[in-house]
């Protein structure tokens, strides 16, 4: 989706950057993808410093500029690793946010996912669960976190009881809809299959990733909070299948985080998402947000069908 340049950003908040680096920006170079309308640059600065610069005002979105400052929060906590950028600060002023990170030399993984690259962010993905269990700051449980959000399947359920809901249910999955009781039931036991004691990064894409020289970056840490230490794995099957990665079923089998997983409670958190996705995709777009609700739509026809095979329901 377009980006906001970075000299669309308000005067006064980069002249806030420019301080807080100590440099004159004098290059700023805006980086493509990702589902935000913010700005997202990096810097060069007349001290030879480099950044990371992303912001976001009330206007592009009401709701994003809240979620910079939870990833204000949450990135001022992280413990010091190679696998997050480092935080060096944030400018909050007009409504707007503005966060500054460290510049990484590296690009998100190609699309579609190339074996070799796949298989350095699978590894790093294990090591990041081994990293944060137990969770190594205070952070809420995903139930708290995404309680809202995962009661896709219970709504539709409740529409279709109903007679409500703007667009019907016609164009809905015939599986899906023959078993929306079952879905319902299966969605609500969720947070309990999911609880656990790691952080989690909670919204992993590849958009979300960076490959650099010996080190694989995981960076948006807004929504991080406790849960297994599967969940950003099982979470992100979706997006790998439908960007070219293989079917989810593969990789959950090799992967060693899942390794003791109770299968019922992976079935949940899969129903949870899938409902999560298909439920989402069909509301109005967020405003700046023009693609979000068709990614959402394309993961949930991958998820549903990976949910279809795990319950083994006709």
């Amino acid at each position: 989706m377009p980006r906001l340049p970075w000299e669309q950003v308000p005067a006064g908040l980069r002249a806030a950057a420019e301080e807080r680096l100590g440099g004159a920006v004098t290059a700023a170079r805006t980086q493509p993808g990702g589902y935000s309308p913010g700005a997202a640059a990096r810097l060069e600065l007349d001290t030879g410093r480099r950044a990371f610069a992303k912001a976001v005002g009330p206007e592009l979105n009401p709701d994003s500029p809240g979620i910079y400052r939870a990833e204000a929060r949450i990135a001022a906590a992280l413990p010091a690793a190679a696998w997050a950028p480092e935080f060096l600060g944030v400018i909050d002023a007009g409504g707007w946010v503005l966060l500054l990170f460290e510049d990484i030399d590296g690009a998100p993984p190609a699309v579609p996912w190339r074996p070799p690259e796949l298989a350095r962010v699978l590894a790093a993905i294990a090591d990041l669960a081994s990293a944060l269990t137990p969770a190594p700051l205070a952070a809420p449980s995903i139930a708290d976190r995404h309680g809202a959000s995962f009661t896709g399947w219970r709504q539709l359920a409740a529409e279709a009881r109903t007679g409500t809901g703007a667009a019907g249910q016609s164009d809905l999955d015939p599986w899906a809809r023959a078993h929306l009781p079952e879905l319902a039931g299966l969605e609500a036991g969720w947070a309990r299959a999911a609880d656990g004691a790691s952080l989690i990064h909670a919204d992993l894409r590849s958009d979300n990733i960076l490959l650099a020289a010996g080190r694989v970056v995981f960076v948006d840490w807004p929504w991080a909070c406790r849960a297994a230490p599967w969940f950003d794995l099982v979470a992100m099957l979706p997006s790998i299948t439908l960007e070219g990665g293989p079917p989810p079923g593969e990789i959950l089998a090799a992967h060693p985080v899942t390794r003791g997983a109770d299968p019922e409670a992976v079935t949940a958190v899969v129903a949870a998402l899938a409902g999560y996705f298909i439920h989402r995709s069909r509301l109005p777009g967020p405003p700046g947000l023009p693609t979000v609700r068709a990614f959402q739509a394309a993961q949930g026809e991958v998820a549903l069908d990976w949910l279809r095979a795990r319950t083994g329901w006709r």
